[in-house]
């Protein structure tokens, strides 16, 4: 029979209790007997005795930790002797395993990894040996890491395939620790787990490998010294570095080590503002560069920086590089760039782009005041650009279009998909003070610009594209404070279109004074006096024509009577002469209208009269559609073939300009009725006229009244004048209703209050407000306190 001694001292010829474990017996004290045994197999073989064992009296008996055999029979030394050296044996051969191990290169490992794993067992678990084995792993670990950080400190190998050494050298190691972790399992389990204080097998490499490692000034100095290398022929090159994947297995080992962020992120960020500062200086200090190549550089740079980051990097690195690429690029450039790129970018693309880098520095408030301040300047070249006030308008709505699709398609808030309100309210006060930079003529040429609009029509437009035709211009008129002239100016414009039967159609002219009164000025109410005015007018002349022959001239007559209080026209002191038979039917007609409303006074105006003239020219008749001043020239003509200027002058007792302008109109104008002598675009007193029998037009029907329907220079000072005396009839009220509502004011008050009483109208200036001040106290409306000539009172 074999015994104990020579089971235990022969593993490799026997299996022992590798195989076949022993039963953990619970001697009872009390009994004097021997406990019966029965063999039984490990408890993660047998699932009936798993976790459990039964004493003498069949009771289970939990059990934890190492097996304690008790052999009975035996008194010990041999056997305790034997059993040490065995052990002795084993920790030697485990010792020698983990240093071939832990040693680079090494193939001496003497015994299988199931060797090394049964003798670990055998030495914690059995022999108790787990402090001992555990010391001994802790001081090969550190000659292991020692060794690898001389030979990482002494390679020659520089920048990237230095890094290359480094990957190769985290990876093995790495490798080997998760191998020894496998092999020394009932080192983690069995002795350190009951251990808390001392840490895992993993926990006490990686910590060696970072303390030696990661702390050592060389190797750290050399790692990132190959990161900026790596990473600056990139940027220089513009092209992937052959070795990049080297940089993505770093990232990799460092983040296990958990020092990524302060070895790598922390200094590829400062590498990178470095660097970028740099470009930058160069490219606009030195190089000059125009913010348009600048911003498609910096955008290049940015989207090259992105992708970089995030082909090696984590996630959370990939914004913190954009964002310091981004600042470096832009740091002190901000105020240069927002200036400049108005001025040369003038697509939507290149300006969302460059909102959008703006917004990632914190820098659209400097974007929005040069964006106002950039509108507010082009607002202002146009309206002070006197050589092109016929263009004014065109030119403003065609900056308006391009700044409101800026602000639709590149000035977007990301969170809302609205445009951002700041610059929405810029763009509005920008282009309110670039129209004070002229008083009254934006207003005016609005005016004048959507009667052009009136008067051509659609012209195959449909409806809702002439609609927004006149919004766009209505939507400049919202800017200027001068709403009085704007007023004017289209009253009068509308009441030449109505009278002179240029308006392309009624319906829209109502539908627009219809807008202008709910939503801009109810003062354009006037628009329906006049339409009202025209309606009776047509009905008188339809009852006058039934009282008349049809063969009589007086058919071909129409009048408009209008009301002096609704039309913008003054009474003429005097007017041309009409030919006899003219006059005699404007006297019937009169006599007529007397009868029906007696009271009422008529005074004729020739100046928007029209008349119809047949001539016979060379290539046959044409019906000409001329002014009434234009059909007294003509029918001068009937007695007389050349006829000098002043005798024309003395004949109708026309005003002297507004002679020469006809006489323009007729004679040195594109359709050529009548010619003079000398040829020449001006009229001079020496002039004579004869009549064209060449003239040739393709209609039947020409048109050469045009002459009417513009404004001349006397006309509009005589419209400004207007509006001049208007206003001041409007700040004298306005004064005399506050102060006989407060009964006395300091001067700051009652300026305060006048200007928000006329505001609706116009913007008065302070010099003007004290002139009318001023102009009251004289007529004793006002007056001034003696102690303080600052306070007014009101006189009643």
């Amino acid at each position: 029979m074999i015994d104990v001694i020579s089971l235990l001292t022969f593993p490799s010829t026997s299996k022992a209790f590798t195989a076949y474990r022993s039963t953990v017996v619970d001697v009872d004290d009390r009994s004097t007997s021997h406990p019966r045994k029965t063999p039984r197999l490990d408890a993660d073989s047998d699932s009936g005795s798993a976790s459990r064992s039964r004493d003498a009296k069949g009771k289970n008996v939990d059990r934890g930790g190492p097996v304690r055999i008790q052999v009975h029979g035996f008194t010990g030394g041999a056997v305790g002797f034997a059993s040490n050296r065995a052990y002795d044996n084993l920790f030697v051969r485990l010792s020698r395993s983990i240093r071939a191990l832990l040693e680079k290169g090494s193939d001496q490992l003497s015994t299988t990894y199931e060797g090394v794993y049964t003798a670990c067992r055998g030495v914690v678990c059995v022999a108790g040996r787990g402090e001992g084995l555990y010391e001994m792993l802790k001081a090969e670990m550190h000659r292991c890491v020692n060794r690898l950080a001389e030979e990482l400190e002494k390679t020659n190998k520089e920048g990237v395939e230095w890094i290359g050494q480094f990957v190769e050298t985290c990876a093995w190691f790495e490798g080997q620790v998760v191998l020894l972790e496998s092999l020394l399992t009932y080192l983690d389990r069995a002795y350190v787990f009951k251990n808390p204080s001392l840490p895992s097998i993993r926990d006490l490499a990686f910590t060696r490998f970072r303390e030696r490692i990661f702390s050592g000034y060389l190797i750290v100095d050399k790692l990132q010294k190959g990161i900026s290398t790596w990473v600056t022929w990139e940027r220089n090159e513009g092209q992937v570095h052959i070795h990049r994947p080297f940089l993505r297995e770093l990232v990799s080992h460092l983040v296990i080590h958990s020092v990524y962020d302060a070895i790598f992120e922390r200094h590829f960020v400062e590498q990178t503002q470095e660097y970028f500062s740099k470009e930058s200086y160069q490219m606009v200090e030195v190089e000059k560069a125009k913010a348009k190549v600048f911003l498609a550089h910096c955008n290049q740079r940015i989207n090259e920086e992105q992708g970089r980051a995030r082909d090696v990097m984590l996630d959370c690195t990939v914004a913190l590089v954009r964002d310091a690429a981004i600042r470096a690029l832009f740091e002190g450039r901000l105020e240069w760039m927002a200036k400049e790129v108005f001025m040369e970018c003038k697509g939507t693309t290149d300006l969302k782009k460059t909102y959008a880098l703006f917004s990632s520095v914190d820098g659209l408030p400097v974007l929005c005041r040069e964006f106002k301040a950039y509108v507010q300047k082009t607002v202002q070249d146009i309206v002070k650009d006197a050589s092109k006030d016929d263009e004014m308008v065109n030119r403003l709505l065609e900056f308006k279009a391009f700044a409101d699709t800026t602000l639709k398609e590149a000035f977007v808030d990301p969170s809302t998909k609205q445009s951002n309100q700041d610059f929405s309210y810029g763009l509005i006060d920008a282009f309110t003070k670039g129209f004070k930079a002229r008083r009254n003529k934006p207003a005016e040429q609005i005016a004048k610009h959507v009667d052009r609009l009136m008067r051509h029509g659609q012209r195959g437009m449909s409806d809702a594209a002439f609609e927004a035709l006149l919004d766009a211009a209505l939507a400049l008129y919202r800017f200027t404070d001068d709403k009085d002239v704007f007023r004017t100016f289209y009253h009068r414009a509308l009441a030449k279109r109505l009278l002179l039967e240029r308006s392309a159609s009624d319906d829209f002219e109502k539908a627009m004074l219809k807008k202008l009164k709910e939503k801009y000025d109810p003062e354009f109410g006037m628009g329906d006096h006049m339409f009202n005015d025209l309606a009776l007018s047509r009905d008188i002349m339809r009852e006058y024509h039934a009282r008349i022959r049809d063969d009589s001239s007086v058919q071909n007559l129409s009048v408009m009577v209008l009301q002096r209080s609704v039309w913008p026209f003054q009474a003429r002191d005097t007017d041309v002469d009409l030919p006899s038979s003219m006059q005699a039917d404007l006297n019937n007609y009169t006599s007529f209208y007397k009868i029906k409303h007696q009271g009422h006074k008529l005074e004729w105006d020739h100046s928007l009269g029209t008349a119809t003239v047949k001539a016979w020219f060379t290539a046959g008749p044409k019906d000409l559609t001329v002014s009434l001043y234009q059909a007294v020239v003509l029918l001068l003509f009937n007695k007389e073939t050349e006829i000098g200027y002043r005798h024309i002058l003395e004949e109708t007792r026309m005003d002297d300009k507004e002679l020469r302008r006809t006489l323009q109109s007729l004679a040195c104008a594109n359709k050529k009725v009548l010619k003079k002598r000398p040829v020449g675009k001006d009229v001079n007193d020496t002039d004579v006229f004869y009549f064209n029998p060449e003239f040739t037009d393709p209609r039947a029907k020409v048109h050469i009244n045009s002459i009417q329907a513009k404004e001349t220079a006397e006309e509009n000072q005589r419209t400004q004048s207007h509006i001049e005396g208007d206003r001041k009839h409007y700040l004298d009220a306005a004064i005399v209703r506050i102060m006989k509502a407060k009964k006395e004011l300091l001067y700051e008050l009652l300026k305060n209050e006048t200007i928000d009483a006329v505001k609706s109208h116009f913007v008065p200036q302070v010099s003007v407000i004290k002139d009318r001040i001023d102009g009251l106290v004289e007529q004793e409306y006002l007056r001034r306190d003696e102690e303080d000539r600052n306070l007014y009172i009101y006189v009643a």
